[in-house]
């Protein structure tokens, strides 16, 4: 890939005048920790997935606004035994804090980035138990090659590559706890580090919870772009040095200022073909995650000037992109193709012998296996939670569950929210459980339609029809869990039979016909 040089005559350039307006969030899902590029005429955007698989979603744009992903890098989080959810499990707390060897919440792909170098697409990311990894391919959508350790050991989070114009590649990275960033020689494929690495920012009175780094090139300066401040009310800051290895003078670029916005930080850096600069970062809303919003950057005296004046942008003219789509993120799902949709990612890695799109057609099927708790339960289906607000419903066939079995939707998260079934004793019964506390409702039999309400106070409210026409609520309206493991709360399909992990259970399932989903404007 060619370093970033941004020529100053093409950014002082007039760019075609815009003819649309577009409205922040961009992304009013949890696509945290973005990274993106532009690869000629389209934009790609990578984003951290933690402990679901497959893991870190690609995500694909012409116009920087509307956005569809279009694959993951990894089909599998193959990294531990942990990711497989295979007990014994120690926990703590089953409802909310599972630890132990056989479960790897908040673990996985943490904050990654995404870079395009002769010809190939770069990923790198860390996992904080492992080291930072790498893998590229010809095209986003993939294959994407096996993943490759370039930093093994704990305690490594948030590379970057970079190339410069002599070839030479570098990896840039911070240590779990938030500083300080490092550096080191990368081989030029890529593949590994080839020193110890040097110090080349570490301040913690002026620039607190350092993280995130990206790196870039303009106009003969180095530019590092690293969110400060924490997860929920930093801002971001960008330093600039004519050496790569410093030293780095700093600025504060992005702050919330009188906006609503309490924590615009992290995230990439990319331009228009005519020279327009934007900044995408997200902002922690509590049960939605971390959400993407898309900001003007100009530049002043070799210093990016982000927003509006260094606050976020509620709306704005446009992107020059000479583009304007109508793309959005899948959500409602049929079950009716071979594969499943991108949009689902399995909570840590599925047990493929007990799910299947094949065994009825037209519907998903998922084999009950032993848990004790929801949060232990293999092949738990999410998808990422889209605001304001959200409606999702699903039909389920109840009519194969086996005693000690529980099926149902889940806002999942800290403390999972659920309504479903229950068959205990040769009969089964509507469910509503909220932490792990269980509270029948009325026999049911056949095939039930459950929805869950997500409003923008986000609390969730659920209900269930018979018929598909009458819904009835059950269980009061709960607020969502704000925040788990690093991800925000996400609507989910399950199943599992009550009993301790490693117990042989009776061949229960439930089939799914459908799920859809309405999300609030």
């Amino acid at each position: 890939m060619k370093t970033l040089l941004f020529a100053a005559a093409l950014l002082a350039a007039p760019a075609m005048a815009a003819t649309h307006t577009y409205t922040n969030p961009i992304l009013y899902a949890d696509y945290s920790d973005p990274d993106v590029i532009r690869v000629g005429k389209d934009y790609y955007l990578v984003a951290s997935s933690f402990h679901f698989s497959p893991g870190l979603p690609v995500l694909k744009s012409s116009d920087l606004v509307h956005w569809r992903i279009v694959g993951h890098v990894l089909p599998r989080l193959d990294f531990s035994p942990s990711y497989d959810m295979v007990p014994p499990f120690t926990l703590t707390d089953a409802v909310s804090k599972p630890v132990g060897k056989g479960l790897r919440y908040a673990g996985g792909v943490w904050a990654p980035a995404i870079r395009h170098h002769n010809g190939l697409f770069y990923v790198y990311w860390p996992t904080p138990d492992e080291g930072v990894f790498m893998a590229t391919a010809k095209t986003p959508e993939g294959p994407w090659s096996r993943p490759v350790p370039v930093l093994a050991g704990l305690g490594y989070e948030d590379p970057c590559p970079f190339w410069d114009d002599d070839g030479q590649a570098y990896l840039v990275h911070g240590k779990v706890g938030a500083g300080p960033l490092i550096l080191h020689r990368m081989s030029a494929d890529g593949t590994k580090v080839l020193d110890s690495g040097k110090v080349i920012a570490e301040d913690k009175v002026n620039l607190p919870v350092l993280e995130g780094p990206k790196l870039y090139k303009r106009n003969g300066w180095y530019y590092i772009f690293a969110p400060i401040g924490g997860v929920d009310k930093g801002g971001q800051a960008v330093g600039r040095a004519r050496n790569i290895y410093g030293p780095y003078e700093w600025k504060t670029v992005l702050e919330k200022g009188s906006t609503s916005v309490q924590g615009p930080h992290q995230g990439g850096y990319v331009e228009t073909p005519s020279g327009q600069g934007w900044f995408i970062h997200f902002n922690s809303t509590g049960a939605f995650g971390r959400i993407d919003y898309l900001e003007p950057v100009r530049w002043q005296d070799d210093w990016p000037v982000m927003g509006d004046d260094g606050q976020p942008v509620l709306s704005h003219a446009a992107p020059d992109t000479r583009a304007w789509t109508n793309d959005r993120l899948k959500d409602s799902d049929e079950f009716s193709s071979a594969k499943l949709g991108l949009q689902w990612e399995w909570n840590h890695n599925p047990d493929n012998a007990k799910w299947s799109l094949k065994a009825r057609k037209g519907y998903l099927r998922l084999t009950a296996g032993p848990a004790e708790q929801l949060v232990q339960a293999r092949n738990t289906l999410t998808q990422i939670l889209q605001g304001p607000s959200s409606t999702v419903t699903a039909k389920l066939d109840l009519s194969h569950m086996a005693d000690g079995q529980r099926a149902g939707l889940v806002l999942f998260g800290v403390k999972p929210v659920w309504l479903g079934a229950v068959r205990d004793g040769g009969k089964t019964h509507l469910t509503f459980a909220s932490a792990g506390v269980e509270t029948p409702g009325p026999e049911i039999s056949g095939t039930i339609q459950i929805r869950a309400e997500v409003a923008a106070d986000q609390t969730v409210r659920f209900s269930y029809s018979q018929d598909g026409k009458a819904f009835t609520p059950f269980g009061d309206a709960l607020p969502l869990a704000r925040f788990s493991w690093w991800k925000g709360s996400r609507p989910g399909l399950f199943t599992y039979i009550k009993a301790a992990n490693g117990t042989d259970v009776p061949n229960g399932y439930v089939d799914i016909d459908w799920v859809h989903v309405e999300t609030g404007k």
